[in-house]
């Protein structure tokens, strides 16, 4: 891997910026958001020329790159937003949770064999797949029927609640806000990607009944809503989103930007973290115009265009290093 300092070198050279990302997830809003910036944009597409994009003038990259594969892809990354070495934690599972739990940050109980499954768990594979395998288990026989064999997994309680995906945004460079031992951190947004607590419970009573006809629940996800919390979560919200960076900061040098805490509230309003995604999420895409939250800091501010403010800000006072890896 390239070292910082090596990179910090070349980025001193840079003057005319490209924002560039994958034709795919959250690329209408990267695009846009780098568009108000001031920003030349690139889509990067495989195999041909994605139609989609000419319905959407304001969101069209200036230019495409077509490549033959995502692995082309990575051989042509050159500096990308944020951290790199954050995705050593949060793609291995056993990393991801060493590192909220030594935050300080509450998860569901981690179930360590699957012969000791003695209540509902939820088990999900490793990677970020969108929802795909993820199954819920009541006991060893069930997850013997569900789990795709040589696929690496976790088991974890199953927490009845409601799930809220927040949308967090850390600044290395911000000298106000929420400040925190360096820079500031954001709250942009907060997303729903499925029902709430009698639909959580009523899934668990299904299973079998759907297994009977040969149906199997998936948890794969279609769309996304957007939420506003109850106010009084707020404080706990932005002090779960405080202790990731603060430890990231510690183990790996901080993340830098997007990210989401993947959480559950149950009916006495505690939150459980069980996943961080280290990047923007799906569930942004509802905001592109602004939320209810970054409104309250700049109206019509989107994490696609939070990504590109954060470049030029860098870029102005020559500390691209700090945000680009």
């Amino acid at each position: 891997m390239v070292s910082r300092k090596s990179i910090a070198s070349v980025l001193d050279d840079y003057e005319d910026l490209v924002v560039a990302t994958v034709c795919s997830h959250s690329s209408l809003q990267i695009f846009h958001g780098a568009r108000q910036e001031g920003f030349r944009t690139l889509g990067i597409a495989i195999g041909e020329r994605p139609r989609f994009y000419d319905a959407f003038p304001l969101a069209k990259p200036d230019e495409f790159l077509l490549v033959d594969s995502y692995a082309d892809i990575l051989d042509r990354a050159d500096d990308p937003f944020g951290n790199r070495e954050v995705l050593r934690w949060e793609t291995d599972r056993e990393k991801q949770r060493e590192w909220l739990t030594s935050a300080g940050v509450s998860m569901p109980a981690k179930i360590e064999r699957p012969q000791d499954i003695d209540r509902p768990v939820f088990v999900k594979y490793y990677g970020a797949k969108g929802g795909r395998g993820a199954f819920i288990a009541k006991n060893y026989e069930d997850f013997k029927e569900s789990i795709r064999p040589g696929m690496k997994y976790t088991i974890q309680e199953y927490v009845v609640g409601t799930r809220y995906y927040i949308h967090y945004f850390y600044s290395p460079l911000a000298t106000n806000g929420y400040a925190l031992s360096k820079g500031a951190l954001e709250m942009l947004g907060v997303d729903r990607r499925d029902e709430a607590n009698i639909d959580e419970m009523y899934k668990l009573g299904a299973q079998e009944a759907l297994r009977k006809i040969d149906m199997r629940p998936t948890f794969v996800v279609t769309g996304n809503m957007p939420v506003v919390l109850r106010e009084s979560l707020l404080p706990k919200a932005f002090e779960m989103g405080e202790r990731a960076v603060e430890r990231s900061i510690a183990l790996f040098g901080g993340m830098i930007g997007p990210f989401c805490l993947e959480t559950i509230v149950t009916d006495r309003l505690e939150f459980k973290v069980f996943e961080i995604s280290t990047r923007i999420v799906a569930g942004t895409n509802l905001f592109i115009a602004g939320s209810p939250y970054s409104d309250l800091t700049e109206p019509g501010m989107s994490t696609g265009r939070r990504i590109a403010r954060e470049i030029r800000t860098a870029q102005k006072q020559g500390r691209l290093s700090e945000v680009l890896s």
